[in-house]
């Protein structure tokens, strides 16, 4: 994951559905054995994991020194580096570049496109998997409410996420070089861990922004007027479902660098 300062133990405890849904995206991947693979906001590492099971050489990066200390303790065989998304640089460059679960939390989607580019081999592709247009529309609107009522004027301005159209990302990738092959949105309904403080744990680990500064009892309190404004939509049967949609996309870096 990328911007925030994780909590490790949170994010391996109850929220393993980050890593798991991306094991789909590893079938597109198709990593091929020798291949040299580099995973971008690699979380605590197991996607990469997974990634070299398949015989790859991979590399994991993530901004987080938490993040990135766990996953060397997690697979000590495999090299992980702190380095941010936006701005890094490769002594050799890779036969592809994964991401899953970590563009959306950089703004500066150019910076991180580029960089990439030039972290690829030509002809070497670029898969990965975020949050897309629409991602988490109701949780963030509640959020949001429940700042205004709080006092905040603009809490817009705490949104840490990026969640372009297919349109938008797919002319960046387009504008820096690469040619798209696929790219696709579609809603995934994600059941959050732990039935009835589900939601409290999401927002608690990817949504803190909003509790930032507040006293401990100031953000029960948030947090339990966003449980009520979404129960009607996001909770059934004692499980919270997240309102994720997701954009997959593949592009290829054209031979001719430009």
């Amino acid at each position: 994951m990328l911007q925030n300062q994780w909590d490790t133990s949170l994010y391996e405890g109850k929220h393993a559905f980050v890593w798991h849904y991306g094991e789909e995206l590893l079938q597109l991947l198709s990593a091929q054995p020798e291949e040299r693979i580099l995973d971008v906001g690699c979380g605590t590492g197991q996607l990469a994991a997974k990634i070299a099971d398949a015989g790859a050489i991979v590399m994991g990066i993530d901004t987080d020194v938490m993040m990135i200390e766990k996953a060397r303790q997690n697979y000590p065989q495999l090299k992980f580096l702190v380095a941010d998304a936006r701005d890094f640089q490769v002594n050799e460059p890779f036969d592809a570049v994964f991401s899953n679960a970590a563009l959306h939390w950089i703004p500066e989607a150019n910076a991180v496109i580029r960089c990439i580019y030039q972290a690829l081999k030509p002809g070497g592709r670029f898969v990965a998997e975020f949050g897309g247009k629409g991602n988490i529309q109701a949780i963030a609107e509640a959020l949001y409410d429940v700042a205004r009522e709080n006092g905040l004027r603009s809490p817009e301005q705490l949104n840490p996420w990026y969640f372009p159209s297919i349109g938008e990302y797919a002319t960046s990738l387009e504008q820096h070089g690469f040619e798209v092959r696929y790219a696709v949105l579609f809603d995934r309904p994600t059941p959050l861990e732990d039935g009835d403080t589900g939601l409290a744990n999401w927002i608690r680990m990817f949504g803190d922004r909003f509790l930032s500064g507040l006293s401990l009892e100031q953000q029960t309190h948030v947090i339990h007027a966003v449980e009520q404004r979404l129960k009607p939509v996001l909770y059934q049967n004692g499980i919270w479902k997240a309102d994720y949609r997701r954009i997959r996309a593949i592009a290829i870096k054209n031979d001719v660098s430009i």
